[in-house]
């Protein structure tokens, strides 16, 4: 692995399988570099994915400062959804909105 901080992460996740755990199913991370790629390696059937706050921030960047306001609150009622349905339907909606 070549990403700065790689070989800190796949010591520490090698300890950790050394020391029982089998296997992690979902992995939230927040960015840092080589976590994800050390957490493959250990670990290759966990799902890596980046945390909401994150992916809401990488986002956030690709919206006129105009609009962003009135995004973010429109993304808010898909995240924060009371199930998974009416998630669904305010992506949709939210999907129309913002094209």
């Amino acid at each position: 692995m070549k990403v700065k901080g790689a070989n800190f992460w796949l010591s520490v996740l090698t300890d950790l399988k050394n020391r029982g755990l089998e296997d992690i199913l979902i992995a939230s991370v927040d960015g840092l570099k080589g976590f994800p790629e050390a957490i493959n390696s250990i670990f290759p059937k966990t799902e890596v994915q980046l945390c909401i706050v994150h992916q809401i921030r990488n986002s956030i960047k690709y919206v006129g400062s105009k609009y962003q306001k009135e995004f973010l609150k429109d993304l808010k009622l898909v995240y924060q959804a009371p199930n998974k349905q009416k998630a669904e339907d305010e992506l949709l909606n939210f999907d129309r909105v913002v094209g």
